[in-house]
């Protein structure tokens, strides 16, 4: 997939968080600020913009995207995304190309990159529980429809995970019955990224 080809996906990913800030919003006013969707339609707004500008590469692509979110989405979701863009971008060298093997190393180093900053594991109730088993699920070379149903799977278990992690921990039990906004978004992303792509 060329440089062209990826900024029409990160199109695509903008406009489904657009569509699905209200949604976002009302899972995030359960166990958070309510301002999740808020913050991220603003981010990938933002995003999509930068989608006209020319990169020499994809790393300048993704370094664009992981600056952009930082800077625009307020609470810990800017640092999060950004921090797992800015790892893609790093994975990627001067690529102006990227297939499924370099998508997979960049992928699991940008999850990397949000555990080491968010301190989160699988079963904290967080995005690392989408992100973390998508990683897996790429590693094992599975197909992207395979994949996209393991992301809204794991989007769907956090239901039954008590938080640990972020606002929704103080609530203890109470959060237990609400899925999870950050994992909810991440799983929007994957969703779209690999969504009518060949495997």
């Amino acid at each position: 997939m060329n440089i062209d080809k990826v900024k029409e996906k990160i199109v695509v990913i903008a406009d489904l968080i657009s569509e699905n800030e209200a949604y976002l919003t009302d899972l995030d006013r359960e166990i958070g600020d309510a301002d999740h969707g808020y913050n991220m339609k603003k981010g990938f707004t933002k995003v999509k913009e930068a989608m006209n500008e020319d990169f020499p590469n994809l790393k300048a692509l993704f370094n664009k995207i992981a600056m952009t979110l930082i800077s625009t989405v307020g609470g810990a979701s800017g640092p999060l995304y950004g921090t797992f863009f800015m790892k893609f971008a790093q994975s990627l060298g001067e690529s102006e190309d990227i297939d499924k093997e370099l998508f997979t190393k960049a992928f699991s180093d940008g999850v990397d990159g949000v555990i080491m900053r968010g301190k989160a594991k699988v079963g904290d109730k967080t995005m690392v529980d989408v992100l973390s088993p998508v990683a897996d699920a790429l590693k094992e070379d599975k197909k992207f429809s395979e994949i996209i149903d393991i992301a809204k799977e794991n989007m769907e278990r956090t239901k039954d995970i008590k938080a640990i992690k972020g606002r929704a921990a103080y609530l203890g039990d109470r959060s237990i019955g609400h899925i999870d906004p950050g994992a909810c978004s991440s799983y929007l992303c994957i969703k779209s990224a690999l969504g009518d792509l060949n495997d």
